[in-house]
């Protein structure tokens, strides 16, 4: 029986897998598919292939009494996450988890014009898949409520760190807002993203819904700039607002139309969090050294 189960071991599970086992728990993981397992298994993490786009994919999963992250991300289009829907088909009175863990998006907020957001601040998704997002938070709170297993959500900015640059897109000249026209965005090291999810499976409190972000607020085109200056590539190309909303990716400009000041002074306090990377200026060049 394993102690931990992770639902979607991408990157972050990965990495928060292997600290878990690091630690002498068991963990078990789930890939979309077979050749997904490999990795996963060479570490140690019982693997259970289930692609939950599907509900006939979707095999029973031991869990009751575990810790569970879920770290799937919706799948793509609609406004409901049906693969939230297929993990919560899974869980019942028979097979109930002490506690889940799930990592949302600060893109629950919506566009907020610059102010400071707390998790006091109400939702507000503005895309289709800021909506998924909240449609599976609320999917997970109605089951919590229901079954009376712990639940804390994470609502997590933008993640980067090692190999979560950039670097393809600049290589292909992507383009970016003028710095004095770009939002303030906000990020998160992928690495103090392992340590705050490890972090609110022990301490989070139940119910609780925590910011995620280093607290450094600039905007995407410093990180994009910052990033192309590092790895010593042509820095991109500035447009003006009405250049980019005639020339850009629709999906890439919609994330451009919203602004946002996260305030991390929550999980700070009670989870306890010393981050190792506070900004772009520590932490891109750690990305370098650590694989």
């Amino acid at each position: 029986m394993s102690d931990y189960t992770i639902i979607g071991c991408g990157d972050i599970g990965f990495r928060v897998a292997k600290e878990l086992i690091a630690n002498g728990n068991q963990v078990q993981a789930t890939a979309h598919f077979e050749e997904g397992t490999k990795v996963l298994e060479s570490a140690g993490i019982k693997t259970v292939i289930a692609n939950f786009d599907f509900r006939d994919d979707v095999p029973d999963i031991a869990m009751n009494g575990q810790q569970v992250f879920y770290f799937m991300s919706p799948q793509g289009g609609g406004l409901s996450d049906y693969r939230m829907f297929n993990f919560c088909r899974l869980l019942t009175a028979e097979n109930c988890p002490s506690k889940i863990v799930y990592i949302s998006t600060s893109g629950v907020y919506g566009d907020c014009g610059g102010e400071k957001v707390t998790e006091e601040t109400p939702v507000n998704p503005q895309t289709s898949r800021a909506k998924r997002r909240v449609h599976a938070e609320g999917q997970l709170q109605s089951k919590a409520e229901q079954l009376g297993f712990e639940l804390v959500i994470l609502r997590v900015t933008g993640i980067y760190g090692p190999g979560r640059l950039p670097i393809s897109q600049l290589k292909k000249g992507h383009e970016v807002l003028r710095p004095e026209e770009a939002p303030a965005t906000n990020r998160i090291h992928s690495l103090d993203l392992v340590q705050i999810s490890l972090a609110a499976m022990e301490k989070g409190i139940n119910g609780e819904i925590y910011n995620v972000c280093d607290g450094d607020h600039s905007s995407m085109s410093h990180y994009f700039m910052s990033v192309a200056e590092m790895y010593e590539l042509p820095q991109p190309t500035q447009l003006s607002w009405e250049e980019a909303e005639k020339n850009m990716n629709p999906l890439t400009f919609s994330f451009l139309k919203e602004s946002r000041l996260m305030s991390n002074a929550k999980m700070v306090k009670q989870l306890g969090i010393k981050l190792r990377y506070p900004n772009l200026e520590v932490g891109l060049p750690a990305c370098r050294m650590v694989s």
